[in-house]
């Protein structure tokens, strides 16, 4: 168990990792929060009546061009961007001074590469480019300090210098009587691209050119009418209202509270998750708060506000089928419903903020939440989830329905396009349940329903052990209904205590007669051995224990039971041979088991359990007062063995603990009644 407060670490390098990781979550948030606080509080949808008073604007606001326009703007200015070259004219100078090395070596043919240069110096300074520029006609030429616009077409690729320079130099060779030179003469030595691609001033171009789109079209005048009551919404008055609710937002804000804007995001971030963490703590308070909880519980959050974000910025009328259900599914799957619910009530706060109407939406999905919570637990398999579904859409719907009476006085045909989508968004609760056994994985954690199919006896470890080892399986059994009693009645976690009992002597398996109640009538396993030899055959359970719990990929959170059921405690019977046959009672070491002080309640039940259960039955009087000398003095050893200084476990628990243990303890082991013979 790793707790969240891990006393390893510097309370510094503590504190920049909580302030770090808060605040990478609190940037989520943030980015994912709307721009503004609009008073638009329209719900409107295209082909659908205008349900509402006459909407008459109250300022100017510009029209804003649909996406279709802007994308087809986008295109046109996408295809028009000209590409930027840059004129090297350090590569002439080299060219240049390749030349004149050639007329000194070869004099014979001064005239031919007098020509040639002449040619080369024209198309040098036309320039070079590897290759032309497609979709485009004109290029951008910077030389020095001046850019000029060229036709593409004035420039040359060093595939067409060969034939333009031969074509060119065919007269003058021939009149020459020198075409045999020409032939022989080798271009490549002299062909160099001068015209080199500038991709960031290209892109610099591209950007401004996608910059300069006016993402508006006009504008609409003060005390114009945008849309009358009961007026069917078409395309162009929807895209009337979007520009209205986008002006709206962005006066109701004002260009001087921006500052003040982001500061009480951020402060709205860091309340939510502060509220988060200290519902998690108070909560569950019973045990640590582990790393991989918060880590679990921060993912959620950050995957329902992006969710919230993204559908919104879409369409507003698409957040309906946003599955909000399914996070009370993620919680419930790993938590109690005391930590789940708060947690969950809190990380639905964001869409308060968010989301348009956001207090309909944040109280229907609580209330589904809370229907989720109640109806998973009986109908979380096979088809049955679809009952949970139907369930969860009928909380929405009616949630819905008393919204919009509460606006409106009436229920109005506008609702049916929302309630389809709680239907879909309902079965999305269904769908996304496998999920829970990706994130089980994912974050190291142990679902409710993991709990149940462990604590099944017909699980292949279980059947092993009660082939192996059958008293040590009997044993178990009955730590578990002891211990699982013990924890319903603290309301711990029954599944894990169950569970946790069940596997805690799986290690006896290894050597199953070494243990009293596996061996047959008269045989006495330790008969020739050491009370030291004896004492390792009857540890060594515990780390067997461990081995075969992770052969089998057990959770730790089982395993964990298997190294803390005996704790560091001492075998006590062989302790007590050794020391009475002359040993040295300081030398525990070899009665001394390898295991873990026990950290959660759960762990503390089943240690007691075991205990309890195994010296119960060495009892010969099953009286109330003789049950309870013997819990009584089992709790006292472990506690004044230092077993428990890391529990996390209070006195009133203990004592409430004792009290159990004694009854149930009391109701197995009764006296009853004799029969007499016939």
């Amino acid at each position: 168990m790793i707790p969240l407060l891990n006393k390893e670490k510097p309370l510094s390098k503590r504190w920049q990792f909580y302030i770090a990781l808060f605040s990478a979550v609190a940037i989520v948030i943030v980015v994912t929060f709307p721009r503004g606080v609009a008073s638009f509080k329209y719900l409107y949808q295209v082909g659908r009546p205008w349900i509402y008073e006459d909407l008459v604007s109250p300022i100017d606001f510009p029209i804003l061009k649909s996406e279709a326009e802007i994308l087809l703007e986008k295109e046109k200015k996408a295809t028009a961007v000209t590409p930027c070259y840059i004129h090297d004219e350090t590569v002439w100078v080299d060219v240049l001074a390749d030349f004149k090395q050639l007329l000194t070596d070869d004099q014979d043919h001064s005239d031919i590469i007098t020509g040639l240069l002449k040619c080369f110096n024209e198309i040098y300074d036309a320039g070079i480019v590897s290759e032309r520029p497609e979709d485009t006609d004109v290029m951008l030429v910077r030389r020095g300090k001046h850019a000029l616009k060229l036709p593409c077409t004035s420039v040359f690729t060093p595939s067409e210098i060969e034939p333009y320079v031969r074509k060119k130099m065919l007269v003058e060779t021939v009149l020459n009587g020198d075409i045999d030179s020409l032939k022989s003469f080798s271009f490549g030595n002299f062909i160099r691209v001068n015209m080199i691609y500038n991709a960031q001033k290209t892109e610099e171009i591209h950007r401004q050119a996608f910059e300069d789109i006016s993402p508006t079209k006009g504008m609409f005048y003060s005390g114009g009418v945008i849309v009358r009551n009961g007026e069917i919404v078409t395309d162009d008055i929807a895209q009337l209202l979007d520009s209205y609710k986008r002006e709206d937002a962005r006066t109701s804000v004002g260009d001087a509270s921006v500052t003040g804007l982001a500061i009480g995001r951020i402060m709205l971030s860091f309340i939510i998750l502060f509220s988060m963490l200290a519902a998690m703590f108070f909560t569950d308070f019973r045990k640590s708060i582990r790393w991989r909880d918060l880590y679990y519980i921060l993912t959620l959050l950050i995957i329902l506000c992006v969710t919230s974000a993204i559908v919104h910025r879409i369409s507003v009328k698409y957040i309906f089928l946003i599955p909000y259900p399914v996070f009370a599914l993620y919680l419930i799957s790993f938590y109690r419903r005391y930590m789940a619910f708060p947690v969950y009530s809190i990380m639905l706060l964001p869409v308060l903020l968010m989301v348009q109407n956001g207090v309909c939406i944040y109280f229907i999905n609580l209330v589904a939440g809370i229907v989720t919570m109640v109806s998973i637990a009986k109908f979380n398999r096979g088809w049955h989830q679809f009952v949970c579904a139907f369930y969860i859409f009928v909380s929405l719907s009616v949630s819905y329905i008393s919204f919009n009476l509460l606006w409106n006085g009436t229920v109005n045909i506008n609702i049916i396009s929302g309630l389809w989508m709680m239907a879909v968004s309902s079965l999305f609760v269904v769908f996304a349940y496998p999920l829970v056994f990706l994130f089980e994985k994912a974050f190291s954690l142990v679902s409710h329903r993991r709990l149940l199919e462990l604590g099944e006896t017909s699980n292949e470890l279980l059947r092993e052990l009660s082939q192996k080892a059958p008293g040590s399986f009997q044993h178990s059994l009955q730590v578990a209904n002891l211990a699982g009693e013990a924890a319903h009645e603290l309301d711990a976690n029954e599944a894990l205590v169950r569970a946790g009992a069940l596997y805690h002597d799986i290690g006896k398996m290894k050597n199953p007669l070494c243990f009293v109640e596996n061996q047959p009538t008269g045989m006495n396993y330790h008969g020739g051995l050491s009370p030291e030899d004896s004492a390792q055959q009857i540890i060594r359970h515990v780390d067997d224990g461990v081995e075969m719990a992770r052969k089998h990929n057990l959770p730790q959170e089982v395993i964990d039971f298997i190294l803390t059921h005996h704790a560091q405690s001492v075998a006590g019977y062989f302790y007590a041979t050794y020391v009475k046959n002359g040993g040295d009672p300081e030398n525990k070491a070899p009665f001394t088991y390898h295991g873990k002080l026990p950290e959660t309640e759960e762990q503390v039940i089943v240690m007691m359990a075991d205990s309890i259960e195994a010296a119960s039955r060495t009892l010969k009087d099953y009286s109330e007062e003789s049950i309870s000398s013997l819990v009584d003095g089992i709790i006292t050893s472990r506690l004044k063995g230092q077993q428990l200084i890391n529990a996390n476990i209070s006195l009133r628990d203990m004592t409430r603990l004792k009290e159990i243990f004694v009854k149930k303890v009391s109701q197995i082991y009764h006296d009853r009644i004799t029969y007499p013979k016939l």
